[in-house]
């Protein structure tokens, strides 16, 4: 067992022992207490019912000062937050949080690209665990969040055109293709060497290629470079590209894991089938989620522990 507060669990520690301290140091004023005289004491004491009556009073104390301190310790431990615990909450795929990142690569008239920005617009308030983010040829728009309401405001600016998706940029020396687009919305994603259970998904929208034909200046990215970072960030690659060319998109999705449509067919239908389908729960035990609290068995002690308080009397008058 792991606890996340462990200040919480010293605190309790310090205020328990002050209480005990404060019980036995303290002084009882024998002088201010007036016992009333009785005779015939020592053979009273001897009876059995007095005997009885004194054991049961000392039982009481006890079990009331033992199921005090179960209530008092499972409280602190439940408030320090444990991990590690047994737990009826069990982990499954659809719990596990997922960083979804639009890689937009076509420009704002194109029909596939409105119809993307409109569908996560309208689905971004009923995500979860997910993070959501936006990334375009030249910049990232929108990096990941959890903000939906701020996520489903641009994606609705952008497909409104109220806001420019693509600023005019020209290089002498570079000409970007797909390949850089794709390794700029895979490096949106948290660091690679971090061992998480967040899942990654990217989905691709735009043209299966953006180089011109006899285009000589260079590229930074090639298809395989890209397919290296995929793979070592575990990100699954969706694309609905537009266009005729889409074999090395198609190789990509196919070997991510993901999934590739045609943008010039239901781009609705396409995107709804790759969120129906998205990158499988990770079984590694180094990659398992980790931060997940586990207070069940503190708190049912605490519980179990009031209602034994709460019924002892009525044990005890029986």
């Amino acid at each position: 067992m792991e606890l996340t507060w462990w200040v919480v669990a010293i605190a309790g520690c310090v205020g328990l022992a002050i209480c005990i301290a404060a019980v036995l140091l303290r002084r009882v004023d024998s002088e201010r207490r007036r016992f009333r005289l009785l005779a015939n004491v020592g053979r009273l004491t001897r009876l059995p019912e007095y005997r009885r009556a004194a054991r049961l009073r000392t039982l009481s104390a006890l079990v009331a000062i033992a199921l005090l301190v179960v209530i008092f310790s499972a409280s602190v431990v439940a408030a320090a937050r444990p991990t590690g615990l047994p737990s009826a909450v069990h982990e499954s795929g659809a719990a596990q949080p997922e960083d979804i990142m639009l890689c937009i690569g076509g420009p704002p008239t194109d029909p596939a690209v409105g119809a993307t920005l409109r569908y996560f617009a309208d689905r971004a308030k009923t995500l979860s665990t997910q993070r959501i983010g936006l990334t375009i040829p030249d910049r990232r728009v929108v990096p990941l969040t959890r903000d939906y309401q701020y996520a489903a405001a641009q994606f609705s600016e952008y497909a409104a055109g109220s806001k420019q998706l693509v600023a005019a940029v020209t290089y002498v020396d570079y000409a970007g293709g797909v390949e850089d687009i794709l390794a700029m919305c895979l490096t949106g994603f948290p660091s690679f060497d971090q061992k998480t259970a967040q899942r990654r998904s990217l989905i691709y929208i735009g043209p299966g290629s953006r180089r011109a034909p006899g285009e000589t200046r260079p590229a930074l990215f090639t298809i395989d470079a890209v397919r290296d970072l995929a793979k070592t960030a575990d990100v699954q690659v969706n694309t609905v590209t537009t266009g005729s060319e889409s074999g090395a998109l198609d190789a990509l999705a196919r070997e991510t894991g993901g999934r590739s449509f045609s943008g010039n067919t239901d781009v609705m239908a396409h995107l709804s089938e790759i969120r129906q389908h998205p990158p499988p729960p990770m079984a590694d035990e180094a990659m398992a989620v980790r931060s997940t609290e586990t207070p069940d068995i503190p708190m049912i002690l605490a519980l179990m522990a009031m209602a034994g308080l709460v019924l002892w009397p009525l044990v005890v008058r029986r």
